[in-house]
């Protein structure tokens, strides 16, 4: 994961200039459709933007999802269509941008950012999601196929819930709420693994393990990135004071601020244990070196006097009167294992081992 996004191709273009920013997740962009009322529904694929457009006006709500972003000219038909300003376009093209929030008058535009963790790899990835809401119409521009708004279509289908009943400020609400509900999800499973994490620190911590501490320090920099700025975007919506957006709905962006709120709070509190657990890591692998240095002086300090005795007694000089004594080597082992025993009797004394 790169701290810092390269934006080269916009270097020297005019605003409003509309070139792809990020990588190709799929080959063709999928575009599909919802249209739905109380009392009907349809749901179907479109091969071509001009499918789309006469949607725009219709009594019905109408839902169209993008699945791929690359093409810079099936953004401009349908930009063109739904009369889309072109920084927005630009915006949608710039998969790396940061949510955001904008009120066009005629619609509302909306940068998020959805995520999804690999349980394998343990890592988190971001996909922007835009959402723009118009007066009959909702469209959502993601960067691959696959999402967590299957429940919202699932609703659809059924008629379950008050989504049919409700306009398209409730559809772009439902989809908001998808997305940060995922978000505890994740937060369940980063959670289960700072725990295992935890265990493995305060038992026998590796450099693996200072890796992992790493790892999940920069999974918080994305997860705080991609959820900081949420609050102030359901914020700015629920005030906004738009007619696009009923007073129903309001109350609905109010529980979805709450779960913003309680999202970045947990996102946080990891942050806080995660930068806890390096210095936690680092006091570990100081006692171990200072229990290490301790042995090691005890040897040292222990074998000071014993080479002491063996260096004048390893001089041999010709008037030295235990070289001719019969028990003088016996004696000099003897003394040695008494100041050996008698070390070792105080260090345990003093508690030093």
């Amino acid at each position: 994961m790169k701290l810092v996004k390269k934006h080269s191709k916009h270097v020297g273009l005019p605003p409003g200039s509309l070139v792809h920013v990020g990588d190709r997740k799929i080959e063709h962009p999928n575009i599909t459709l919802f249209d739905y009322s109380p009392k009907k529904w349809e749901e179907k694929k479109l091969d071509v933007v001009e499918e789309s457009l006469p949607f725009k006006e219709t009594s019905s709500v109408t839902w169209i999802n993008v699945d791929g972003i690359h093409q810079v000219e099936l953004l401009e038909k349908l930009g063109a269509g739904f009369g889309l300003h072109s920084l927005v376009l630009e915006d949608i093209l710039d998969t790396e941008h940061r949510p955001k929030y904008e009120d066009y008058d005629e619609y509302l535009f909306t940068v998020l950012k959805m995520l999804s963790f690999d349980d394998q790899k343990g890592e988190i990835h971001a996909e922007q999601i835009s959402l723009i809401l118009g007066r009959t119409f909702v469209l959502s521009f993601q960067e691959r196929v696959g999402d967590v708004f299957d429940g919202v279509r699932a609703r659809i289908r059924g008629g379950k819930g008050r989504i049919r009943s409700m306009g398209p400020d409730y559809l772009a609400y439902a989809l908001i709420d998808s997305i940060v509900d995922s978000y505890f999800i994740i937060l369940e499973k980063i959670g289960d693994r700072i725990e295992l994490l935890e265990e493995e620190l305060i038992g026998d911590p590796t450099p693996k393990t200072l890796q992992a501490i790493h790892r999940f320090k920069r999974q918080m920099i994305l997860l705080r990135r991609s959820v900081w700025p949420l609050r102030e975007i359901i914020k700015e919506l629920q005030g906004a004071g738009s007619p696009l957006i009923g007073d129903t709905t309001e109350i609905f962006l109010r529980d979805v601020y709450d779960h913003t709120i309680q999202v970045v709070e947990t996102v946080e509190t990891f942050r806080d244990i995660i930068s806890g657990m390096i210095d936690i890591y680092l006091s570990n692998m100081s006692n171990k070196m200072n229990e290490i240095m301790k042995v090691l002086t005890i040897i040292a300090t222990i074998f000071i006097p014993l080479t002491f005795i063996a260096g004048v007694y390893g001089m041999n000089f010709r008037d030295m009167p235990e070289l001719e004594w019969r028990w003088g080597y016996p004696a000099a082992w003897f003394l040695m294992l008494a100041i050996f025993a008698g070390m070792m009797l105080y260090f345990k004394k003093k508690k030093w081992i």
